[in-house]
């Protein structure tokens, strides 16, 4: 088999057309460049240069390995640039899995950086709902998961769980309610009161809802379920209850329904992102991440 290293020592030589030049201009001794040869002339089998006045001048094999050597140099200086694009994030895949509030607030304008400054960059997007983004990272089915904090069950070893914003829940009353007349509300003072349920099947941010009232004193009376918040808020505009729904989530209230802060207490999710080990230091990530946290895209559109 022939050595590639002396394949371009080869080349070094007929391009310089002596064996003393290419030795200075690679940094060998002759007698290293020399050895270098026989050795090459020996795995191919056959003379690869001849004397020439006080030179060299490559036999036909050789001038055949000369320009083969030249091919390989080309071709690994573009495997070294490739190799370095994807090290550096510029390419490749990113698969990002994310929940349905994630989905419309934060993932379009972090994704639209990412096309913006690695536009070589592949990316893999997947909407999970209503089940939870989380097991395709621990699967290795996706790099980044956008997912909520508390949950009952923590992520997978080595997965890495970055913070990126705290989402707090509103108040979302019928336009006419007595109690929207007030500006802030506390959670108590929705006791009382009929619930319209936002997410089925319940998961972590229903239990959110749940640990906040129950700190508040009460468990709310859920006379209607929906699976998404658009469907919460027209119930509670048609009259049929009250809900709390996070404020990523209002982005377009219903014309019919009144949004009020709450407190004592303030319920809030975490938004976090689930990091698989092997992609904890792709750039691409840390380019994603930085866009999805409050005011990051719109930062990294100005710079």
């Amino acid at each position: 088999m022939l050595d590639v290293r002396r394949m371009q020592v080869l080349r070094a030589v007929v391009t310089s057309g002596s064996i003393s030049a290419a030795a200075r201009n690679l940094g060998y001794t002759p007698s290293a460049i020399s050895q270098q040869l026989s050795a090459l002339e020996r795995e191919a089998g056959t003379v690869l240069l001849e004397r020439a006045g006080r030179g060299v001048r490559p036999t036909p094999a050789g001038s055949l390995l000369s320009e083969h050597a030249e091919l390989l140099s080309t071709q690994l200086a573009k495997a070294e640039a490739a190799l370095a694009d994807l090290k550096n994030g510029r390419t490749g895949r990113l698969a990002i899995r994310y929940f349905a509030t994630a989905g419309a607030a934060l993932v379009p304008p972090a994704v639209a950086v990412l096309r913006r400054e690695l536009p070589g960059l592949q990316i893999d997007l997947k909407l999970v709902e209503p089940d939870d983004p989380l097991p395709e990272v621990e699967s290795g089915d996706a790099d980044v998961a956008i997912i909520v904090f508390p949950r009952s069950r923590p992520p997978a070893k080595g997965i890495e769980v970055v913070h990126l914003l705290d989402d707090p829940y509103r108040a979302v009353l019928p336009k006419g309610h007595p109690l929207a007349r007030k500006r802030v509300l506390d959670l108590a003072d929705l006791a009382d009161e009929p619930w319209v349920g936002n997410k089925w099947p319940p998961g972590p941010c229903r239990e959110i809802i749940l640990q906040g009232c129950g700190a508040a004193g009460f468990a709310p009376n859920f006379v209607v379920e929906s699976e998404d918040y658009p469907t919460a808020q027209g119930f509670v505009a048609a009259g049929l209850g009250v809900s709390l729904i996070p404020e990523l989530a209002l982005g377009s209230p219903h014309p019919g329904v009144a949004v009020r802060r709450v407190r004592r207490p303030a319920p809030v999710r975490g938004i976090h992102a689930a990091v698989a080990a092997h992609a904890r230091d792709n750039p691409a990530v840390r380019t994603l991440l930085a866009a999805m946290r409050p005011g990051g895209a719109v930062a990294a559109a100005g710079a």
